[in-house]
């Protein structure tokens, strides 16, 4: 008898009937319709993030629901799964700028800006806010109308079903933890000062140009701005936060420092405030997206006008992240050069040595490493140690030049020195010390 091979047939892909999903989505949606019910009864209130946090949740709950049944490739309901997915975005930037709101006062933004510049800045997110809410309440009233449309019965909540109050704490638990200088305290603080200071670099154009006709605005928003550099945006300042939190908060330094909790206020005032400026991009790109259906896309483009959108991104975000970034360069400045041990390394390699792509790759690794700004002089001409087409750019520039200077703190210079004492690892990564073992873990991440 001969051997028979079983396979199994894939499954097929049931379609489910349009009137089946009516009452699955019936069923399922019972929490979303109450609260969204409760925030429709409310009036002449300013929502915070304790009305916007449920509305999140259910959103992305409701919004997964219509995913998973292959919503928005369904001509009947592919509305209503643009209404709940720019809910959920609409949501999420409110909720944002609730959060800085209501720590303004924690992060001591009325005592590090100027009276003007604060009073300026709470205009302009008080503003979004608006716009925000506003938005929200429009989206909720067209969703439930879509909903009765479709035959559904949302069986709206009230008021007194949901409570939104936020509850004022006065009290506060013992600051006792353990305030022990962590041993590497200056050179994290030297670090995060230094990213600081490049974040602010890489956020410096994001205000150049604020009263745009609508195209220039739309050209410089999708040129500089699109969705995937906003998140740029956002990781780089959230990184810098978690990097404060994790060396800095609570240590004895942070208390004796009073500039290095003000340097996280404003950090962290400029992360919520590109948190909303992520959420509204992707408002204003997803229905810019051709795989979407055209309908669906022009009926929500009469409900909200994207040029609103981006004139809030732009007038009212972007210039309030660049005003509180750059509030606190001249704080990261001061702070460097007194948690920096400055020092000199020059170095002279001999002629069969060449600082090519891969050592000078190391060098790279040594100092991102580290954080601190590094500064290589070859011939006369400066260049940034941190940055691999740098590097190659000025040592190409002076191929017979055997002389290197490094200028920047003692702990990636001494790395730096280990590395060419080593022969710049041309002998294999893996032949390097166990001080220079972390360059090996990074070339093959």
């Amino acid at each position: 008898m001969s051997d028979l091979t079983t396979t199994t047939a894939p499954a097929l892909e049931l379609v489910i009937a349009e009137e089946r999903f009516l009452s699955v989505l019936q069923e399922e949606c019972g929490g979303f319709c109450t609260l969204t019910g409760a925030l429709a009864g409310l009036s002449g209130e300013i929502w915070n993030k304790r009305h916007y946090f449920p509305l999140i949740s259910q959103a992305e709950t409701f919004e997964t629901l219509l995913d998973d049944y292959g919503a928005s490739r369904n001509r009947t309901f592919s509305y209503l799964r643009e209404l709940v997915g720019s809910l959920r975005g609409f949501a999420g930037a409110g909720h944002s700028l609730g959060h800085l709101v209501s720590r303004c006062e924690t992060y001591g933004l009325v005592n590090i800006l100027q009276v003007a510049e604060f009073s300026a800045f709470e205009g302009r997110i008080a503003n979004v806010r608006a716009f925000i809410q506003s938005c929200v309440e429009l989206l909720l009233k067209e969703l439930h109308a879509e909903m009765a449309s479709l035959g559904a019965s949302p069986h709206l909540g009230t008021f007194s079903d949901v409570s939104f109050e936020v509850s004022t704490i006065q009290e506060r638990l013992p600051h006792n933890v353990d305030e022990e200088e962590p041993s590497d305290d200056h050179q994290k603080i030297a670090e995060v000062a230094s990213k600081f200071v490049s974040a602010c670099d890489l956020l410096a154009h994001l205000s150049e140009s604020t009263e745009l006709d609508p195209d220039t605005r739309n050209l410089f928003l999708s040129t500089v701005c699109a969705e995937e550099q906003a998140r740029v945006f956002e990781a780089t300042v959230h990184n810098l936060q978690s990097a404060y939190d994790t060396h800095i908060k609570g240590t004895s330094l942070e208390k004796q420092d009073p500039r290095l909790s003000q340097l996280r206020g404003l950090g962290s005032a400029a992360l919520h405030t590109l948190e909303a400026v992520t959420g509204l991009t992707h408002f204003v790109e997803r229905h810019e997206n051709q795989t979407r259906g055209h309908a669906a896309q022009k009926r929500l483009a009469r409900l909200i006008h994207r040029g609103e959108v981006q004139d809030r991104i732009l007038n009212k975000l972007l210039v309030s992240a660049h005003l509180l970034m750059e509030a606190g360069r001249p704080l990261a400045q001061d702070i460097l050069p007194q948690y920096t041990d400055a020092r000199e390394l020059v170095i002279q390699i001999p002629d069969e040595l060449m600082l090519h792509a891969r050592p000078a790759a190391l060098i790279v690794g040594i100092v991102s490493k580290y954080g601190t700004a590094v500064e290589l002089e070859v011939g006369g001409k400066t260049c940034n140690a941190g940055s691999i087409l740098e590097v190659l750019v000025t040592v190409g520039s002076y191929p017979d030049v055997k002389t290197f200077t490094f200028r920047g703190d003692v702990a990636p210079l001494r790395d730096i020195a280990l590395l060419f004492k080593n022969g710049l690892g041309e002998d294999g990564i893996e032949n390097l010390p166990d001080e220079l073992s972390y360059l090996g873990h990074s070339s093959r991440d």
